[in-house]
Order: structure tokens, then C-alpha cells, then sequence
């Protein structure tokens, strides 16, 4: 089973692409290679956390460009170069063209703080909080094209403290995240996960 080329997204500390930067590092992923990481901005915790381990960046500042038909034309020839065999959204910002994701189907995953399909979108955290819920968490996905509708790989659960605040469950969340994540990324990378409609199955390979 060969080793999956794993493209990296994300907006800002990148604390998830972090985690499976440690999993890899630790022996905990033994079949994933990150080959690049994409920041949408410039001076990211991500980016400097990648250069510290030899990740190669790719710093495409939305905001230099015109327009997002030039940023999207430039993220996706960024992409056909590097020939990722899966592409991790690890706090990426931006909504993924849809051609990109129907071309990429099956081999982007993402992360999001929130019990799908609750609190999809935006601030996920606070959503949840001020809405009152005692139970939320964090979800791993496939992403298609809509917002955070892809078909689910893993969640995680996490019980609202009485009397806690939005950054104190938001810790509580992230703890969660890089669990489910460094697991989803495993299993993709083992070939085990299918994705049969609406779900995705995780089958034995034979080694």
C-alpha cells in the first residue's frame, strides 16, 4: 500500500494540520506524506509551523487578486502540480469552487467544530453556545459541494460544562478534533473508507 500525498489547507494556526503533522512524526501515521500546504493569506501559524518542517508553502493571498475566478484558477493549477492523492481542509476559509470538488471527489476531507448537521457554517462554536445545547463536538467529513453537507467520516461528542465559556468549550472541541481527524486521515490513507451515499463505510484491507 503505497503512502498518500496529502495537500494541507488552511487559514490560520493550523492547529489540526498540526496534529497530523505530530501523528506522522510520533509513528501514529505511518502511510501519510504531506507534499505542500495552501494558505489562503500571508504570516499564518500554519505556514511557519509547515517551514519548520519542511513542508513546502504555497501562500496564494486571496487578496491580491483580482477576482475568485483568478484566485480559483491559480489554487487549482497549484494543485494539479503538487497531484495530491488526498487534500486535508484543516481551518481553510474558503468555499472550494465547485468544478475543483467534483474534479477532487472522494479525496478532500475537512473538519469542522460542530455536530453535523448542526451549525454548519461560520463560528460553529458560537453558534452552538448561544443556541444552548448541552451536547456538540466536532466533525470530520468529505467535502461536496455544498457548505459542510459532505458525507460524514467521524464525530466526536463533547458535553457542554454548566457554567463554561465559548473558549473553554472551543478547547474542549479542538482536543476532540485532532483525535477524530489524525483518525480520519489513517484510515483514508489504509484504503479502508467507502463511501456508499449519504454514508461512509470503513471496510478491513487485506495487507
Amino acid at each position: 500500500m503505497n503512502t498518500k500525498r496529502t495537500l494541507a489547507l488552511a487559514s490560520g494556526r493550523g492547529s489540526n494540520f498540526q496534529a497530523v503533522v505530530r501523528a506522522i512524526a510520533n509513528g501514529e501515521l505511518t502511510r501519510c506524506e504531506f507534499v505542500g500546504l495552501i494558505v489562503d493569506r500571508p504570516k499564518t501559524g500554519a505556514a511557519d509551523f509547515a517551514s519548520a518542517h519542511g513542508i513546502p508553502v504555497f501562500e496564494l493571498d486571496y487578496k491580491s487578486y483580482a477576482n475568485r475566478s483568478d484566485y480559483d484558477r491559480k489554487f487549482a493549477g497549484v494543485v494539479g502540480e503538487i497531484q495530491p492523492d488526498l487534500i486535508l481542509a484543516v481551518g481553510y476559509m474558503r468555499i472550494l469552487n465547485p468544478d475543483f470538488v467534483r474534479e477532487h471527489s472522494g479525496r478532500i476531507i475537512n473538519i469542522h467544530p460542530a455536530l453535523l448537521p448542526a451549525f454548519p457554517g461560520m463560528h460553529a462554536q458560537k453558534q452552538a453556545f448561544e443556541y444552548g445545547v448541552r451536547v456538540t463536538g466536532a466533525t470530520v467529513h468529505f467535502i461536496d459541494e455544498g457548505v459542510d453537507t459532505g458525507p460524514i467520516i467521524e464525530q466526536a461528542p463533547v458535553r457542554v460544562p454548566n457554567n463554561c465559556t465559548l473558549s473553554e468549550l472551543s478547547a474542549l472541541i479542538l482536543e476532540q478534533e485532532h483525535r477524530i481527524i489524525v483518525r480520519a486521515v489513517a484510515d483514508f490513507c489504509e484504503d479502508r473508507l467507502r463511501i456508499q451515499g449519504r454514508r461512509v463505510v470503513r471496510q478491513a484491507v487485506d495487507r
